[in-house]
């Protein structure tokens, strides 16, 4: 079968993600509006809730390059991390990701990105509600569309979640990265409540279930 039965049990821990106030501010993102070409790397976006957790999941893989949170999928140019979160500019929080294919097949990673979110709830994740938690791939060419929906087919068809998942397969927008302050966020405060409460149990059993795919320190 495509996708093993590990994935049924795979749905990890789903909070809020709330930045600290003093934080917020209204620093504008930065617009970046092509994806990296140089050879061997390649590119996926995806939007699975809050951006801090996603993030400190990919960047554990092997492969992986680089990981930057993101808004996608809006109309409102420049949105900063307060525009987006009062749900109306129609901007998702995304991780964009650098990662070589030699290592790490877009496959791999869209396996990882069903199995760490739950697909099935619209525009939601958690406490998380809005139309920027909505489950989202933004796809970079026809291959990575059709590779997303043969992936949505088959847990579907699996029935591996009890309700069918409503995950959107977009195609790419203009990508504005986050404030500095949300990038690496897990790792440049670990200390911090809700990545302790939240980010860290669930990097935990993310490294547990997959650790042939781990990066090697």
């Amino acid at each position: 079968m495509f996708w093993n039965s590990i994935l049924g049990l795979f749905l990890l821990l789903i909070t809020a993600c709330v930045a600290q106030p003093s934080q917020e501010g209204t620093k504008q993102s930065k617009k970046i509006s092509s994806m990296n070409n140089n050879t061997p790397t390649d590119t996926a976006t995806f939007g699975g809730g809050c951006f801090w957790c996603t993030e400190a999941i990919f960047l554990q893989l092997k492969g992986v390059q680089s990981v930057v949170s993101g808004y996608e999928g809006g109309k409102m140019p420049n949105p900063t991390y307060k525009d987006v979160c009062t749900g109306t500019t129609g901007h998702a929080e995304v991780i964009r990701i650098t990662y070589d294919p030699a290592t790490v097949s877009y496959a791999d990673l869209l396996e990882i990105f069903f199995k760490t979110h739950d697909p099935t709830t619209l525009n939601r994740q958690g406490n998380d509600i809005g139309t920027q938690y909505r489950s989202v791939v933004f796809y970079h060419n026809e291959a990575q569309k059709e590779l997303t929906q043969k992936a949505i087919q088959a847990l579907n068809a699996e029935k591996v979640y009890d309700n069918p998942i409503v995950t959107t397969l977009e195609p790419p927008a203009t990508f504005y990265a986050a404030e500095d302050y949300h990038q690496n966020y897990y790792n440049n405060n670990p200390n911090q409540g809700y990545c302790a409460a939240v980010i860290q149990p669930k990097v935990e059993k993310f490294k547990k279930v997959f650790q042939e795919k781990l990066k090697t320190k």
